[in-house]
């Protein structure tokens, strides 16, 4: 028989077992040795039935397709442009990736230039660690007015929240728009800076407290104050 011997939500580091027996399964920041499942990142243990799993608590972004991002123009070619998506590598956005159409030997600099942020999805990632990114899907497009914050990239899930609950208590309290893309980057736009200034406090509230209980109603609470 097999034995959990973390609570969901505590605090390891790499080396805690976290599991002994062959009834679990690791499925993210945690390798089976043995008998055993050890944790080999720092982070919060997250338990779904028979799967263990470490979120980790720092750490770059690494791309998977679906992800949507928001990234920064940084170069371009006669076939696309490239973007710094915050991981090690970066992305491409090729001119039959994106929604325009734009006529051979265009000046790529007038749909998107540099330092531009773009909201995009991850298309393809190769083993050889090529990225590609898509415009072509409702709200993918070049980002104009509000204002783009950064967090934590592992911190992402709880600011979203179970089936996007957290976000959508912001919107609903602040009446922003907001994106956030999976690579730590985020879109706010508000009727003015104090919105915007609003959602980026409650957002940084939730990044520096996001392995404490309670969040959801400390986090209401924290807006419901700033009326």
């Amino acid at each position: 028989m097999g034995k959990i011997l973390f609570k969901d939500k505590d605090l390891v580091v790499p080396g805690d077992i976290l599991a002994e027996g062959m009834d679990y399964l690791p499925s993210g920041g945690c390798v089976r040795k043995k008998d055993k499942i050890v944790a080999d990142h720092l982070g919060l243990v997250s338990l779904n039935k028979r799967f263990v799993n470490v979120i980790p608590l720092t750490g770059n972004y690494i791309p998977k397709i679906g992800d949507t991002v928001i990234a920064e123009v940084v170069d371009m070619g006669f076939n696309g442009w490239y973007l710094n998506v915050g991981g090690p590598y970066e992305a491409s956005l090729m001119l039959k990736d994106v929604s325009e159409f734009i006529e051979k030997d265009s000046d790529l600099s007038q749909f998107y230039n540099f330092g531009d942020l773009i909201i995009a999805k991850v298309s393809r990632v190769t083993r050889y660690s090529n990225i590609n990114l898509t415009t072509k899907g409702p709200g993918l497009r070049n980002i104009k007015g509000g204002k783009v914050i950064s967090v934590t990239p592992s911190k992402v899930p709880r600011i979203i929240g179970k089936q996007g609950s957290m976000v959508q208590l912001l919107k609903e309290k602040t009446n922003c728009k907001i994106v956030v893309g999976q690579n730590g980057k985020i879109w706010i736009e508000g009727n003015d800076s104090n919105d915007e200034l609003k959602v980026t406090e409650a957002i940084l509230m939730i990044e520096h407290e996001s392995h404490t209980d309670g969040l959801t109603d400390k986090i209401k609470a924290f807006l419901e104050s700033k009326k």
